[in-house]
């Protein structure tokens, strides 16, 4: 079971590049595509990449729950898939800016959105009928990159956009989208930076004299 509110900050003495990304994702984005971007850590600070191969890619795949089982996925296709990564962000980034989005994002984007369909097939059901089904994915892996853009599309096409938030922290740099129902959600996860956040509040008063 995915670990929902996993530790926010890396280690400062972190080894880096990672062998292996795997121990830092986390899944507090609301959505696959905002997970997608999360992927990125410390964009901010230190920029780390923690789909840092092939395997690492199949793996977050799994666990974002966009595949069954572990998909091959090929060095190019992991290239691939982080521009995919990197031209949601740039939407993101641009809507939550005021400005216009870069044409060239939004086709990176729309480009992946033909991976998300399935063929339909018309094949014979137990009792000898015909039936329409949907078919399988010819390359599973590339399928499931294709509907993390199917989700970027649905939020940054649609008047979901209007709730793209990145946390509030200065030491997390998380994309999320907003379910609360106010919409003035500020923190990733309460669970994490929002306490952390408190905490510090809490000691600046402290130290002001002020806390009660």
């Amino acid at each position: 079971m995915i670990c929902k509110y996993a530790v926010m900050d890396l280690p400062d003495d972190l080894a880096l590049p990672l062998r292996s990304g795997a121990d830092w994702w986390y899944w507090l984005g609301g959505r696959p595509s905002l997970d997608f971007v999360n992927t990125r850590r410390e964009r901010w600070w230190r920029d780390v990449e923690t789909l840092v191969s092939p395997s690492d890619l199949g793996l977050w795949l799994v666990r974002a729950q966009l595949v069954p089982a572990t998909p091959k996925v090929t060095r190019a296709l992991l290239h691939a898939a982080r521009d995919l990564r990197e031209a949601i962000d740039a939407e993101v980034r641009a809507h939550l800016a005021g400005t216009p989005a870069s044409p060239a994002a939004v086709a990176v984007v729309d480009a992946w959105l033909p991976d998300a369909v399935l063929p339909d097939r018309l094949a014979p059901a137990p009792d000898g009928r015909p039936a329409l089904t949907s078919g399988t994915p010819a390359d599973p892996a590339r399928f499931a990159v294709g509907l993390v853009a199917r989700d970027a599309a649905e939020l940054l096409g649609t008047a979901q956009r209007d709730r793209l938030r990145v946390c509030a922290s200065q030491t997390c740099s998380a994309r999320f989208y907003d379910r609360s129902a106010s919409g003035r959600r500020r923190w990733c996860s309460m669970q994490g930076c929002g306490n952390v956040a408190k905490a510090r509040r809490h000691r600046a008063r402290a130290a002001d004299g002020t806390d009660a």
